[in-house]
C-alpha cells in the first residue's frame, strides 16, 4: 500500500489510543449534542495538529459528526443547551461551542447573546474563527 495509506493507519491507530481516556471524560456521552447510549466516535477539532493530540479531540455521536461537515444539518432550536455548554471546563467542548453558536448567530439572536453573555476572551474567539463552520 501507499505511503499515505499506512500513515493515515498510524495516526487512526494513535487516535484509537485515546479511545478509553475520552470515553471516560466524556462519561460514554456525546461532548456536544448531550446524547448518551448512541455510538460515539474520535474527532479532532480543526484545525488538526500533525500529530494527534488527545487535548485536541472530542467524543462526538455520528449526528454531530455529520453536522459539523454540513453545517446546514444544524437546527437551532435543538441546540438551545450549548448556552450551558459555552461554560465547560472542557476547551475543545467550549471552542466547537462557539464555532457551532457563530454559525447559527448568522440567523438566530439567541445564538450571538450566549456568546456575548459568556465574556470569552480574546483567544477564544480568535482560535474559533481559525476552524468557523461554513
Amino acid at each position: 500500500m501507499g505511503k499515505g495509506y499506512e500513515e493515515n493507519q498510524a495516526r487512526q491507530a494513535l487516535l484509537q489510543s485515546f479511545g478509553k481516556d475520552l470515553a471516560r471524560r466524556a462519561k460514554s456521552t456525546c461532548e456536544l449534542s448531550g446524547k448518551s447510549g448512541v455510538p460515539l466516535r474520535i474527532y479532532e477539532v480543526p484545525p488538526v495538529p500533525k500529530e494527534p493530540d488527545p487535548a485536541r479531540c472530542l467524543m462526538i455521536c455520528d449526528e454531530v459528526i455529520e453536522a459539523l461537515a454540513k453545517p446546514g444539518l444544524f437546527k437551532a432550536d435543538e441546540w438551545r443547551h450549548l448556552g450551558e455548554l459555552i461554560w465547560s471546563d472542557e476547551p475543545m467542548v467550549r471552542l466547537m461551542t462557539v464555532r457551532i453558536l457563530q454559525f447559527l448567530g448568522k440567523k438566530n439572536d439567541w445564538c450571538r447573546d450566549v456568546i456575548e453573555e459568556a465574556y470569552l476572551d480574546d483567544e477564544v474567539l480568535e482560535e474559533a474563527g481559525k476552524g468557523a463552520l461554513s
